[in-house]
């Protein structure tokens, strides 16, 4: 066991981008801080670190409990980490209103059928 890991791996290996290379453009992004500052991928996280992840919207702040190069399991997965209790009511709230903004749209019972469809086409046209 290592006591320390690169940022793009342990956010790989637990599971917050399905690639390596997504951690590490979101790393590179910015949308990744470790202990309040921005990083680069190549990083080195130990045991105790904070990591906040911003991701499509949601902001994920993580205590680090453990370091893994590997991939695993994804209940392996969230040993690695803890999540505090104001980022999961945070984003247990924002879910909450993205649900119900799609419940407030308005959606077609039905597919348009052809007719309908031209029709759409001429009023985008």
């Amino acid at each position: 066991m290592t006591d320390s890991v690169r940022v793009d791996k342990w956010l790989w290996a637990a599971r917050f981008y399905k690639t390596r290379s997504l951690a590490a453009e979101a790393v590179g992004g910015g949308r990744v801080q470790v202990n309040g500052s921005r990083v680069k991928p190549a990083r080195a996280l130990k045991v105790g670190d904070t990591v906040q992840i911003n991701k499509q919207g949601f902001e994920y702040i993580l205590r680090v409990l453990g370091l893994s190069e590997r991939r695993g399991p994804a209940r392996v997965a969230q040993t690695l980490y803890e999540e505090s209790p104001e980022s999961v009511s945070r984003r247990e709230a924002l879910a909450e209103q993205h649900k119900l903004a799609a419940a407030s749209a308005p959606h077609p019972q039905r597919k348009p059928d052809k007719k309908a469809r031209r029709q759409l086409r001429e009023l985008k046209w």
